[in-house]
């Protein structure tokens, strides 16, 4: 018996077909091909399915697509828009979130499976305590597993990509019209 399902995923309005047992993340890369949400470990422990449900960073492995019904979920991929980095019209121009591109300058990853995880979670941590420290970020990312790397540059990214997030913040907003 499926179930209809609305709700708003990077910004845009998604009305689906979902069976009752259907978790958020096969939802996100089964019926909408966003694959950027990975599957680790099924049980909540690993945080490479973590997106944003209303503005809060959750493990979609253990939520159910239906639980979503109304709100807004945020993934890897509608990071750009989400952050404001792209045009006046969100076209998607392919300009990295702050935090993105400081795991990309810091070299905070090394296979990458992780890392759309990390990112996520990062970003929640980042907007929740805008001073972090070293601590704050081992700590905060304790729900994140990375097999690949001693987490050294991860944190070191995180503390870069939360600076970025509080410079882009305190930069006044131009249009595109006002760019020329």
């Amino acid at each position: 018996m499926a179930i209809s399902l609305s709700l708003t995923v990077n910004g845009k309005p998604v009305t689906a077909e979902v069976e009752p047992h259907t978790l958020l993340v096969q939802f996100l890369r089964e019926q909408l091909r966003l694959t950027g949400t990975h599957v680790g470990c099924d049980t909540a422990q690993c945080g490479a399915c973590t997106v944003h449900l209303n503005g809060r960073a959750i493990k979609s492995c253990n939520q159910l697509a239906v639980q979503c019904e109304g709100m807004d979920v945020t993934t890897i991929e509608g990071l750009a828009a989400a952050s404001g980095n792209n045009s006046a019209n969100n076209s998607g121009n392919g300009t990295l979130h702050p935090m993105q591109a400081a795991f990309r300058e810091c070299h905070g990853l090394q296979c990458g499976f992780c890392t759309p995880g990390m990112v996520m979670s990062a970003i929640a941590l980042a907007t929740e305590k805008p001073g972090l420290t070293e601590a704050d970020v081992r700590a905060g990312l304790d729900g994140n597993l990375c097999r690949c790397t001693g987490y050294h540059n991860i944190v070191k990214a995180v503390l870069e990509g939360a600076e970025g997030m509080r410079a882009g913040a305190a930069a006044p907003a131009t249009s595109a019209a006002s760019a020329t």
